[in-house]
């Protein structure tokens, strides 16, 4: 084979970054085809072309040492300057892996030495395990922090930046996170330099010129080039915040832009408490963030023989954590509660997962046609009656108490569009007694549920405690948490966890937790329970979570997934307290005892005390 003095080969980034675009000579199509199978991701877009996903190509980069004419392979300077980096960094990963030590990091590490790396403009006070944490990241050349939220993940980010600015490694930093973080990061630059960096949020398409920049995800996905050219004026580092977030890794939108940006900066540090949601691909794409190419296969090896725990010890020089137990924290165990239906909400929600009595089967159409998709079951296991359209999309129901006997005669689909007339939900009764009960004792109560029109209905029902209620839709969000933290007759606090699952605190005001509903994101449920307990809490504190679940429905089915989810990151995270959180306790009813005058008692003439 020859190449007439051309490349054979030539290998460079595409336009997004996630990929390597192999280009053949025409003499080596047939080689290139051998090559490219042994990438089962790859896409060969024409005989001459094909296109790696660039994990993939640094995972395998072994297979070009097959290329028949190596001596002739070109590659462009920028995707060769990574290749590089992301070998040595595999090198130093496997030398941590065998227990090697690092260079330049003191073996034993007190207060003094740890500050003394960090440059003499840091004055912000660090705990024995952030000291740990940070001894721990700057042995590697990148590093992921997963330790529990509330343990300072912000402040010892800011630290190894510290670090690596005061011996000149890098000269600015990217911050990506939720909006909601923001304020921490300002906040934390604030309180920890003497003279801060100058610190702007891109909040627009305009770069501003300054030495820490922070953007959320969603603009990051918008602004990749902007944002590339950023890091490249000066040696930067990037972190991500709630790195969850791209677990998706180049498959999603916000997971390409990050790792489109990763390979442009000098030192790459992930931040989150929830590694691991959804089982080992999570922790695979956070760490391909992390170190190119070998994150994927330290996984992926780690995991593959089904042994947790050794998988833990084999990662565990990877990462750094912080569990509840270092933060000291009063314990607490959340309670699952089984609230019955009753029969007419039985009736109905067997008929939508297709198990028809003989009335049912008279409207088997009008319950085809609702489907059978997880949310309307979610929904359903609290109320069918949230499924019937109304006048607008959160349009909160109406109960009628007492309620109506249904008529005899009456179809079952016309008694769903009237449900409310006839039953009130029991979780909604369960939630009403546990409120009021924290009311009279001077409690406030943080009630979630996923669906907006359950919290715009349950405003309604706790109209006599003044709720606040935050969703996707609140613009007075401020507000909101400044009434419920701040007003005493405001007892209860009605959110959704994709909203304030994270990047706030409530765990000085409230110390009580109902759920009405979950969803399959094991992530967000662990971010949401950290609102109400989380590092500050006074000792003796007494913290109560209630999760409601209606049996023989769908709640079961995400209460098994999101144990086996939770005990899955326990175990890789080797956080006993994390595993117990997927084996609830049950708990009897406190409602069960209540009819339906005593509901009716409650919503006409309770006030809060």
């Amino acid at each position: 084979m020859k190449a007439d003095g051309q490349a054979s080969l030539t290998i460079a980034f595409d336009p997004t970054r996630t990929r390597a675009v192999l280009r053949a000579h025409p003499d080596f199509e047939t080689p290139l085809a051998q090559l490219s199978a042994r990438f089962p991701g790859s896409h060969q877009r024409e005989p001459r072309l094909t296109e790696i996903e660039l994990d993939d190509l640094l995972a395998g980069i072994s297979a070009l040492s097959q290329w028949p004419a190596p001596e002739s392979v070109t590659w462009a300077d920028d995707l060769a300057q990574l290749v590089g980096e992301v070998l040595d960094d595999a090198e130093a990963a496997a030398g941590r892996l065998q227990g090697d030590s690092a260079p330049g990091i003191p073996e034993k590490l007190n207060d003094a030495t740890v500050t003394g790396l960090l440059g003499d403009g840091w004055i912000g006070d660090l705990t024995a395990f952030q000291q740990r944490d940070i001894a721990k990241l700057l042995s590697l050349r990148h590093g992921a922090n997963f330790s529990v939220p509330g343990a300072g993940k912000t402040r010892v980010g800011l630290a190894v930046y510290a670090a690596m600015r005061a011996n000149g490694t890098v000269k600015r930093l990217l911050v990506v996170a939720p909006k909601s973080a923001f304020e921490s990061w300002q906040a934390e630059t604030a309180t920890c330099f003497t003279e801060p960096p100058y610190l702007a949020v891109m909040d627009s398409l305009d770069v501003p010129g300054a030495e820490i920049l922070l953007v959320n995800y969603e603009r990051l996905a918008r602004a990749v080039p902007l944002v590339a050219a950023w890091l490249r004026a000066a040696p930067a580092m990037m972190i991500l915040d709630e790195a969850h977030r791209m677990k998706l890794g180049a498959r999603g939108r916000y997971g390409a832009a990050c790792m489109a940006l990763g390979p442009l900066s000098r030192r790459r540090l992930i931040l989150t408490g929830t590694p691991a949601p959804n089982g080992a691909r999570d922790l695979e794409n956070l760490l391909s963030f992390v170190w190119p190419g070998h994150g994927r296969h330290v996984v992926t090896s780690a995991v593959a023989g089904g042994d947790l725990s050794y998988a833990s010890q084999v990662l565990r020089p990877l990462f750094t954590r912080t569990t509840k137990a270092e933060l000291g924290l009063p314990g607490f165990e959340p309670k699952i509660r089984y609230v019955e239906m009753p029969p007419l909400h039985r009736e109905i929600y067997d008929a939508l997962i297709g198990q028809f009595s003989a009335r049912a089967e008279a409207s088997r159409h009008d319950f085809d046609s609702l489907g059978r998709a997880l949310l309307r079951l979610l929904m359903a296991a609290t109320s069918p009656a949230l499924l019937v359209e109304g006048s607008s999309r959160h349009e909160p129901l109406l109960y009628q108490v007492p309620p109506l006997e249904p008529a005899p005669g009456d179809s079952l689909a016309s008694l769903m569009r009237r449900l409310p007339s006839y039953e009130f939900p029991p979780k909604y009764k369960e939630a009403l007694s546990i409120v009021s009960s924290n009311a009279r004792k001077g409690r406030k109560t943080l009630v979630w549920s996923n669906f907006v029109r359950n919290l715009t209905t349950l405003r309604n029902v706790f109209h006599r405690f003044q709720p606040a209620m935050i969703h996707g839709g609140t613009e007075d969000r401020g507000e909101q948490l400044d009434r419920f933290r701040n007003d005493s007759d405001c007892a209860v606090l009605l959110s959704n966890p994709a909203t304030l699952g994270e990047g706030i605190s409530l765990h000085q005001h409230c110390n009580d937790a109902v759920y009405i509903d979950r969803d399959f994101m094991a992530g967000r449920f662990l971010q949401s329970l950290d609102r109400i307990h989380r590092l500050g809490l006074k000792p003796g504190t007494e913290t109560n979570v209630t999760i409601l679940v209606t049996p023989g429905t769908v709640d079961e089915i995400v209460a098994h997934r999101l144990e086996e989810k939770l005990k899955f990151m326990g175990l890789i995270m080797d956080d006993p307290a994390v595993q117990q959180l997927g084996d609830l306790q049950e708990e009897v009813s406190v409602a069960g005892g209540m009819d339906i005058e005593d509901v009716q008692a409650l919503l006409s003439h309770l006030s809060v005390r």
